[in-house]
């Protein structure tokens, strides 16, 4: 019997071949075969873990196999090259300056004209044409030439789903109006908002664009927010389908539809060579023919040879790998442009890049379509999602935003507000582009879409890695309710989807970005098991109606982006101190866009005592230094990583404060000696801000300082001195400019944007010299609004800012005369914006038309020749100008 109990066992020594080796006997074979047998449970549990780490490695070969790394591997290692941020505006200017001329001018012309001077109708003009073709360039271009002849414009893109009352806000808050004007905006229905809208516009030339209409419903219900007023207003609409057109513009003299065409041979030719060879005459003769060849594939869609020509431009100019690329692009353009070809084109560049540009890419398609993409939140979401890494001394931040301008100077996405460094500040995915890695992105499993329009959840294969829900019902509910939720990684909800129906946090135990994007009704959805997505790294709660701050955050201890803006949440709770691996802290309430740069904001929510335990905060966006106490504005010095700080200081000059702006001062000069790059002061009053005069050390390392504030200087602060070698953006209120505060900022070598808000100059003069601000490229003189300013006269003397391509100033007709009425733009080489507020205190009628005229010649004898918008004088002797809305500082 034991014989037989004991025979498997030895059966398989012996199959090993160990039984021949054993020296100590039965006796200690049966020892050692008994311990095998109770040990037996534990090596079974270790080989199901090696069946398991042998089914994840096939899994990671099968993901390897399909995104084709092996081929590019072969194909030689991906060279990580410097990006020009400078490029990022290629795609706008190339449309810009390629075929557009004579459409822009015929419609210029309509929009303008009037046969009857009695008859000042409203005029809507309708582009019509498939994506790619360049309408919203186009309108863009019309407006920037006409935009001189009216008190206000605005630019609004529809959707396929357009939400009206997201369309009258943005509306509204391109139009300027009184403070209170918007109170309550948020509880407006669509009635309110098209009755205001109307309100605002009634007695107001207006110029509207309602760029990119899907359907006949949405033109129809927003059209009723634009009066007829007889003042001679416009309204420009963009569409892909010709009987939207129609409906946009009933048959009349009053209304035009213009019909896009494909780019002439000659155009064509000229987009291509510019973007490759700077010119066709730089091309290479062995290339001319081939280069012919790919531009008849491309039919004459600037949105296509952008695409073949940035690909082109970053290969060898070689003849047979230019061929090669010709044979990949097939020949669907070739009969007839279609959606189709224009995604061959777009498919082929995508193919060209390399696979962590590809991943960066797919990931934009989370976003629903006309989205501007903000870059620093695109960039947080790309590392927490673990996408970049660290590479040759650059840190994540940095490898990340250079990824981004990748994207852009491959014209794989547009550049948005483009600041005078050349960096855009935000991209947008055209449409033709945002289809294509819709398509991609569902292809390979990146990203689930919900309510998207384009697939069903329940039709996908694999995983869910990352979810965007851009609308979600009971039905879709419980089609997610039935999947497998764990491994997803991010989580997008966008303002359309209906939070309620949202499963349960629960169930995403993997996340690592979690995204409301500005949804409402937040107190409908639970919260709780949100301390239970241990990897969350990136929680953004954005533009929601969330006025308390759900409790479990506060365990959330790998969390590094923490993005509150536009809430109603009052205070953090005072274990939010705990999260000591936060990098950026958002708590502020913005407003609407007034000053040059940057929108207004509240901080409302008091941050607790103990926050400068949070060592690696880089930013904070709000932060009340009256509402907080004195200890939290105390540890701000200790928070030595802190690059980027707003603060709002509302002490109103109180005695009660002083020691609030002491401390305030005491932890701005700790971080001035650490890596302090950007600090925006705002106050809703004109609360002194003399004690910043004692700034000491020097904030060396600052790079931009914006206030934003009815307080003035009495004189230019002393740490404002061109020891400050990086301070690019200056935004500076003071009560009198002096020559030697000229002289001062002229020698700041790395000024690129200066905006001098003043109520006077000394003798009433402002002389810029020549040689001075070698780099400035913006340069706006404010009168103060809220003060009686004294006359001023400015001028530019030949040599001085060179590089100058904005200008806004004040003109002093009455203190001008003196001197000829001589502004000296023409000394100015690179300008091609000014705005002239001409002052016609003390002068006659005459004199300011004498000015006018005298600027205008000035502007003429500019070889660069800058629009220029003269205010103050009659509207029919108003020069067409336009305001670069791509050149914000």
């Amino acid at each position: 019997m034991l014989q037989s109990r004991s025979m498997p066992c030895y059966n398989i020594l012996m199959s090993k071949g160990r039984y021949g080796h054993h020296h100590g006997g039965f006796k200690e074979f049966f020892r050692k075969t008994a311990r095998r047998l109770k040990t037996l449970g534990s090596r079974r549990g270790i080989a199901n873990q090696i069946d398991d780490l042998k089914a994840r490695v096939k899994e990671v070969k099968e993901l390897k196999s399909s995104y084709k790394l092996d081929d590019i591997a072969g194909s030689g290692t991906f060279e990580h090259c410097a990006v020009d941020p400078r490029l990022s505006a290629l795609f706008v200017e190339e449309e810009h300056l390629v075929g557009i001329d004579g459409p822009r001018d015929y419609l210029v012309n309509w929009m303008v004209e009037e046969k009857d001077s009695s008859t000042k109708n409203l005029k809507v003009l309708s582009i019509v044409g498939f994506g790619g073709l360049g309408k919203t360039t186009l309108a863009k271009e019309v407006c920037r030439k006409i935009q001189g002849h009216f008190h206000c414009q605005a630019f609004v893109s529809i959707s396929q789903k357009p939400n009206v009352k997201n369309i009258m806000k943005a509306v509204i808050s391109q139009v300027p109006c009184k403070e209170d004007f918007t109170k309550d905006i948020d509880t407006w229905d669509e009635k309110k908002f098209i009755a205001k809208l109307r309100e605002l516009l009634q007695d107001k030339r207006y110029l509207i664009i309602i760029d990119d209409i899907w359907s006949i419903s949405a033109w129809d219900t927003i059209k009723y927010a634009f009066p007829e007023n007889n003042l001679s207003s416009r309204i420009i609409a963009t569409t892909r389908i010709v009987e939207v057109a129609r409906s946009c513009c009933p048959r009349d003299d009053f209304y035009r539809i213009y019909e896009m065409e494909a780019l002439s041979d000659l155009h064509s030719k000229r987009l291509f060579f510019k973007r490759i060879f700077g010119s066709e005459d730089c091309c290479p003769d062995v290339l001319k023919q081939i280069s012919i060849k790919i531009l008849k594939k491309c039919g004459g869609l600037p949105l296509a040879i952008i695409s073949i020509s940035s690909l082109l431009a970053n290969r060898p100019k070689i003849k047979d790998e230019w061929e090669r690329v010709s044979r990949s692009i097939g020949s669907a353009l070739e009969k007839n442009p279609s959606l189709e070809g224009m995604n061959s084109i777009l498919s082929l560049s995508y193919n060209d890049l390399p696979p962590n540009l590809k991943t960066c890419l797919l990931y934009l398609s989370i976003f629903p379509e006309d989205t501007v993409i903000d870059r620093e939140c695109l960039v947080r979401r790309w590392i927490a999602e673990g996408f970049i890494c660290e590479e040759r001394g650059h840190s994540k931040q940095e490898v990340a935003e250079n990824h981004f301008y990748e994207l852009i100077n491959k014209s794989m996405v547009q550049p948005v507000k483009v600041g005078y460094d050349g960096k855009a500040r935000a991209c947008r995915v055209h449409d033709m582009m945002l289809e294509l890695i819709i398509s991609k992105s569902i292809e390979d499993n990146f990203i689930t879409f919900v309510g998207h329009g384009q697939t069903d959840v329940a039709n996908r294969h694999g995983l869910i890695r990352r979810l965007s829900i851009h609308h979600i019902d009971q039905e879709l509910a419980s089609v997610l309710a039935n999947e497998d939720l764990s491994h997803v990684r991010s989580l997008t909800v966008t303002a359309s989807a209906c939070i309620k129906y949202l499963p349960s946090l629960v169930g995403f135990e993997a996340l690592r970005v979690l995204d409301f994007q500005g949804c409402q009704n937040m107190q409908e959805y639970d919260t709780n098991g949100i301390d239970k997505l241990f990897q969350l790294k990136y929680l953004s709660l954005r533009g929601t109606d969330m006025s308390k701050l759900p409790s479990g955050i506060v365990r959330l201890y790998g969390l590094e982006t923490l993005d509150l803006s536009n809430t109603y949440i009052k205070e953090l709770p005072p274990e939010i101190v705990q999260l000591i691996k936060l990098r950026h802290l958002l708590i502020a309430r913005y407003g609407s866009m007034y000053s040059h740069e940057h929108s207004w904001f509240k901080a409302t929510t008091k941050i607790p005592d103990g926050i400068g335990n949070m060592r690696n905060l880089r930013v904070i966006s709000g932060f009340n230094v009256i509402e907080n106490s004195l200890g939290a504005v105390e540890e701000l010095g200790n928070l030595t990583a802190l690059q980027e700080l707003h603060i709002e200081l509302d002490g109103r000059g109180s005695q009660k404060y002083k020691k609030h702006e002491e401390m305030l001062l005491s932890s701005l000069c700790k971080l001035g000696g650490c890596k302090l790059q950007s600090l925006w002061i705002h106050a809703a009053n004109s609360t002194p801000l003399q004690f910043l005069d004692s700034w000491s050390p020097l904030p060396s390392s600052l790079q931009r300082f914006q206030m934003t504030t009815s307080y003035y200087f009495p004189k230019m602060p002393k740490w404002i001195t061109p020891k400050l070698t990086g301070l690019a953006y200056l935004n500076i209120n003071l009560v009198e400019i002096m020559e030697e505060d000229l002289h001062v900022l002229g020698e700041m070598r790395a000024l690129l944007s200066l905006v001098l808000t003043f109520q006077g100059a000394q003798n009433e003069r402002i002389i810029v010299r020549g040689h001075a601000f070698p780099c400035l490229k913006e340069f706006c003189l404010l009168t103060s609004s809220s003060y009686v300013t004294r006359p001023t006269y400015v001028k530019f003397e030949e040599g001085a800012m060179p590089k100058l391509e904005k200008l806004e100033v004040p003109f002093s007709v009455s203190v001008a005369k003196a001197y000829g009425f001589s502004l000296g733009i023409n000394h100015l080489p690179c300008l091609k914006h000014a705005e002239v507020e001409l002052d016609d205190g003390g002068a006659t009628f005459s004199e300011s038309k004498a000015a006018a005229a005298a600027i205008r010649n000035e502007a003429n004898a500019n070889p660069n020749h800058p629009r220029v918008f003269i205010l103050g004088i009659m509207e029919e002797d108003t020069e067409e100008s336009s305001t670069d809305d791509e050149e914000e500082g």
